[in-house]
């Protein structure tokens, strides 16, 4: 196990720089000018400085080796010298913004923690409602509860975050009043009320991102369990008088959450893609929010810093699944 995971973080430092690469040159050969927001006002020759400024005046290839030298040598370096004091990235140039002429990474790293406890908690809601609602409908199989469950999986896995959104916002925040529709990233928790007022703004965005987790989760729950029931181990734990609890949730369950935790460490990527339509709808300023200012502002430095961030958690999040597959099935060998 020792030997693939290193092998596969191998593998991993060329996939990553040819993914940098793909993601740099669709942004180079994207439409939109970065100066097309500049006032009509400024004369051609301040523009063309502006342009030199940063750096778009140099061939694509000095443009695309900056970018890596700053974003995998010099932002290390920052983030070493943050924690142990030191200062080894003093004085060298970073990923710079061009929208609000700011370090990239000082801007995620203010508005990381926002999507993180969306998508956090509408990742672990999501689990926690699924996993049991699999059990129960592999177990009573055809029975009314697992038509209805799988009546409002399929409803539920089947409506965007875009159209989700709007309508719970509709439902629960105009027309009922129980939340607030905007989500308040100013807001500070250091009492009871304030505790509460968080967690009631965010019901409803954790709501819409789970509604999917929870619909994908539990049907591949469901169908794990219905392929170990009928398993010849359970007929002998069955005949050598083990109650059905024990038999269920002692020897079924755990072979069936072997898939399950491969597509769960699989999805958490696919989550974030979510949180940045659901960011949009709730006003959360989080990272989400954050890539479509930038994709609207033609700030490519920034596109490409949170689109490559993307990429490196779907890398990262198939090692993960990998290797939790060959430690819950003893059976899974890859050395």
């Amino acid at each position: 196990m020792l030997t693939f995971t290193i092998r596969r973080l191998i593998l991993a430092v060329p996939t990553l720089l040819f993914i940098s690469l793909v993601i740099f040159l669709l942004l180079e050969l994207a439409p939109g000018d970065p100066m097309a927001q500049v006032p009509l006002t400024v004369p051609p020759e301040v523009k063309e400085k502006m342009r030199l400024a940063l750096g778009l005046g140099e061939p694509m290839h000095i443009r695309f080796w900056k970018w890596l030298v700053q974003f995998f040598w010099v932002e290390p370096q920052v983030l070493f010298d943050h924690y142990f004091g030191t200062a080894y990235a003093e004085g060298k140039l970073r990923v710079i913004s061009w929208q609000t002429r700011s370090p990239v990474m000082d801007v995620v790293v203010e508005r990381l923690p926002q999507t993180l406890w969306v998508v956090g908690m509408s990742y672990v809601v999501g689990i926690l409602i699924a996993i049991p609602i699999g059990i129960y409908s592999a177990y009573r199989q055809y029975s009314v509860f697992d038509q209805a469950g799988t009546f409002i999986t399929m409803i539920g896995y089947s409506i965007p975050p875009f159209f989700t959104g709007p309508l719970v916002i509709v439902i629960f925040s105009v027309q009922l009043g129980w939340f607030p529709f905007i989500y308040d990233t100013t807001h500070v928790v250091n009492d009871w009320d304030s505790f509460v007022y968080q967690l009631r703004q965010m019901i409803m965005p954790v709501m819409v991102l789970a509604m999917q987790t929870t619909a994908q989760i539990s049907r591949y729950m469901r169908a794990s369990m219905l392929d170990n029931l009928n398993q010849d181990y359970v007929r002998t734990a069955r005949a050598k008088g083990l109650s059905e609890r024990v038999v269920v949730v002692v020897h079924v369950l755990r072979n069936s959450m072997i898939p399950v935790v491969t597509v769960i460490a699989l999805g958490l990527p696919a989550i974030f893609g979510g949180a940045i339509i659901t960011e949009q709808v709730f006003s959360v300023n989080g990272i989400g929010a954050q890539l479509i200012g930038a994709i609207q502002a033609n700030d490519l430095p920034t596109v490409q810093t949170l689109t490559f961030m993307f990429a490196f958690l779907i890398v990262f999040f198939n090692l993960i699944a990998d290797v939790l597959y060959g430690i819950l099935d003893p059976r899974i060998r890859y050395d």
